[in-house]
């Protein structure tokens, strides 16, 4: 049987020693040098080995000051439901206070971009078609909790109150509300999960480290007509949120 890349070998051992109690939370590791010299591996190995665990969640990296085990976090939950977004008002904000936190988000929209080619296929207009895109970033108490990254088509709010989401009379209160002012009734949402790894732009966003385990989540709203009227790429930290899915079953 072929051995283990050293890298793994090196990382097993030292995920051993870590779940051993060798090393407590919020300790410091040996440096990788020590730690090459007492493996008998190369610098380059033992990095691999820490970086290895570092996107497993034991360990975390200190810009300048080393490597450390990771304190356990509260992993909270976060339920997404079919009556979440028809209760009024924004639905991330309502997801924090059941949680007794406060929820509030920075955003910068940018009106008249291009949509690319796959953003819409998704709204099922035209490459190029003239959309209002917005970076939004969620935050609980102040921590960073998610990101989004939104699209809607001009055709349908240019003109209106509301063609910048978080402008306006209706700003900050979420997609569903603000449709309905201008007639726009939507009446389904649709949500693809996916798992990813974070780039080095969402980790410095979320707080987390680089490769960490993300939730992206491809979410479309569609009205009564079955028009996509929005599109959104959320961004959520496995490390802190586990995302459920309730569903209502139908009494008929």
């Amino acid at each position: 049987m072929p051995r283990e890349a050293p890298y793994l070998e090196v990382a097993d051992s030292l995920r051993a020693r870590i779940l051993a109690g060798e090393w407590e939370a919020g300790a410091r590791l040996p440096s990788r040098a020590q730690l090459a010299e007492e493996y008998g591996v190369g610098r380059n190995v033992t990095q691999r080995a820490m970086d290895r665990l570092i996107i497993e969640g034991l360990l975390e990296g200190r810009a300048g000051s080393g490597t450390y085990v990771r304190k356990p976090r509260e992993r909270m939950r976060m339920v997404r439901s079919r009556h979440r977004e028809h209760r009024g008002g924004s639905p991330f904000r309502a997801d924090m206070k059941e949680q007794g936190k406060a929820g509030t988000w920075e955003s910068h929209s940018h009106a008249r971009v291009p949509a690319p080619e796959p953003i819409a296929e998704r709204l099922a207009i035209s490459p190029g078609d003239p959309c209002v895109h917005t970076r939004y970033e969620f935050m609980a108490d102040g921590q960073p909790v998610q990101l989004s990254e939104s699209w809607e088509p001009m055709a349908i709010t240019d003109g209106t109150p509301i063609v910048l989401p978080e402008m306006g009379p209706l700003a900050g209160m979420g997609v569903v509300e603000r449709m309905r002012s201008i007639g726009v009734e939507i009446e389904t949402a649709v949500e693809l999960p996916r798992p990813a790894r974070a780039t080095q732009a969402q980790a410095n966003l979320l707080g987390i480290s680089v490769g960490e385990l993300l939730l992206e989540i491809e979410r479309t709203y569609y009205d009564t007509d079955g028009r996509p009227v929005e599109t959104a790429d959320i961004t959520i930290p496995d490390v802190r949120w586990e995302v459920a899915y309730e569903f209502g079953i139908d009494q008929a």
